[in-house]
């Protein structure tokens, strides 16, 4: 392991945290929340101050293999959030730092699980960074760090790949910092795009702001108790537009600046994202019309639920915990299957599930021929063994950890419903389970451990599990 390069990796993290952290202490210089903004600058100088101390003194070897990226991938984001966490509890709106840091991990990792009963009672300043949160966490900090710095040349890559979701990663064009540059300049086009939209729909500012964050981050933190319920019809369906569209392949929005347009359509997984988003919206909006009155009502709540279920938003307009079986069933199984590869939100992703439906009947035409030679593929290319063999061990450690995570938080004597609902809200980066994390619960009834436990879910989750794992891996930190 060559430690100095994952220490001046951290610097860089930390350095432009402490530039994120002066977003929310300008928003309580500009509301008045005088102690909140100065509690925001000083842990922006002392976020500063650590990174600068960190990277004082220069790796001797910049070279970043694989182990390089994923551990520092995976300290950062933890190192970020134990520091993310500090102005939640010095403000005293959270003062339990493992709670403060359960919503900052939640935030980051763009999950939107709560452990809060009362949003409305946040200053101003804790809303922003709260939901700013999504939005950094999103894309990425590290494809952010790398749109801007030319950190390790060629081998960032290794970051990237460690911190982008999907079971491949390529490059959008031949140079690293390149593709980062797109990557984060649609990024910032949509999230420009969606403000402006929610202006002209008469949404407030500062809601926008963070609503908009929550949106295109995939995260799901809103500002009032009733999440989105309170707003306007137009406000929610503009809202689960944008939710699907973050929740597609970065690579179509790239094709279709390029005006290649047969390369964006023929992309498989988004056919099939969108194909599963509307098929779950027509059998959940037959089944709940009786609670509703109405197939439109009944429509707008569908919807808005499967957008923000798929896409691991977890924004909410109705309870769908009180929904008949067959729709929360249908939710849950969003639930697992998730986004895109190479968008915000979370979950297996579609082109995984697309890939092992595929293997499944690939082995099945194989026990009718043996001989028989057949390539699985995908968008018209024969997918790589490689590709196949890490989707293979993904599903089956997710599994692993699904279940002992779901073990471990049993220790709390909650129902099967609420435990494993809360182990796949989190690992999913979803937001809202059911039962007793339903959405108009939260995550504060589990002990400390249970949260412990949730928390490296929602990390896990996030970061495609392997960065988190490969910390506990003596030979990871052994060195060259």
């Amino acid at each position: 392991m060559n430690l100095g390069i994952v220490r001046y990796i951290i610097s860089w993290v930390l350095k432009f945290e402490a530039a994120f952290l002066l977003l929310p202490s300008l928003t309580g210089f500009i509301y008045l929340e005088w102690k909140d903004a100065l509690v925001y600058l000083g842990v922006a100088l002392l976020c500063f101050l650590v990174g600068f101390t960190l990277g004082i003194k220069k790796p001797k070897h910049r070279e970043l293999y694989t182990r390089e990226g994923f551990a520092s991938v995976a300290l950062s984001w933890t190192i970020m959030s134990l520091f993310g966490a500090l102005p939640f509890v010095l403000t005293g709106d959270i003062p339990n730092y493992v709670d403060a840091l359960f919503e900052t991990i939640s935030g980051f990792t763009t999950t939107g699980a709560s452990i809060l009963n009362d949003v409305e009672a946040l200053s101003r300043a804790n809303l922003f960074w709260r939901s700013f949160t999504h939005w950094i966490g999103g894309m990425g900090v590290f494809v952010f760090i790398m749109a801007i710095l030319p950190l390790m040349g060629g081998s960032s890559f290794n970051l990237m790949k460690a911190e982008s979701p999907g079971p491949s990663v390529d490059k959008l064009v031949p140079k690293i910092k390149d593709s980062a540059k797109i990557l984060y300049s649609i990024y910032i086009g949509i999230t420009l795009l969606m403000i402006v939209i929610l202006l002209l729909c008469g949404m407030p500012l500062f809601d926008t702001l963070t609503t908009t964050f929550g949106t295109v981050g995939t995260g799901g933190f809103g500002i009032m108790n009733d999440s989105l319920t309170g707003y306007s019809s137009t406000i929610q369906i503009v809202v689960t537009v944008f939710m699907i569209l973050s929740g597609i392949n970065y690579t179509v929005y790239f094709c279709l600046l390029l005006r290649n347009f047969k390369q964006a359509f023929i992309i498989e997984e988004v056919r099939w994202y969108l194909g599963i988003i509307l098929a779950s919206v027509s059998i959940i909006t037959i089944n709940i019309s009786s609670l509703y009155g109405n197939m439109a009502t009944s429509l707008k709540h569908a919807f808005f639920q499967v957008g923000s279920i798929i896409t691991t938003t977890g924004f909410a307009t109705a309870d769908f915990d009180s929904w008949p079986e067959l729709s929360k069933n249908i939710l849950v199984l969003l639930m697992f299957i998730g986004a895109c590869s190479g968008s915000t939100g979370g979950g297996i992703k579609v082109s995984r599930i697309v890939i092992l439906f595929k293997a499944i009947h690939k082995e099945l035409h194989m026990m009718i021929h043996p001989r028989m030679v057949k390539k699985i593929r995908m968008d018209g290319r024969a997918i790589a063994h490689e590709t196949l063999r890490s989707t293979n061990v993904f599903i089956s450690v997710y599994l692993v950890i699904l279940l002992l995570s779901t073990l471990l938080i049993s220790v709390d004597n909650f129902g099967f419903t609420t435990n494993f609902t809360s182990v796949v809200a989190t690992l999913n980066n979803i937001g809202p389970g059911l039962d007793m994390v339903g959405p108009t619960c939260n995550f504060s009834i589990f002990s400390p451990f249970s949260k412990c436990v949730l928390m490296f879910d929602m990390l896990a989750g996030r970061l495609e599990l392997f960065p988190m794992l490969i910390l506990f891996l003596p030979a990871c930190w052994k060195k060259h």
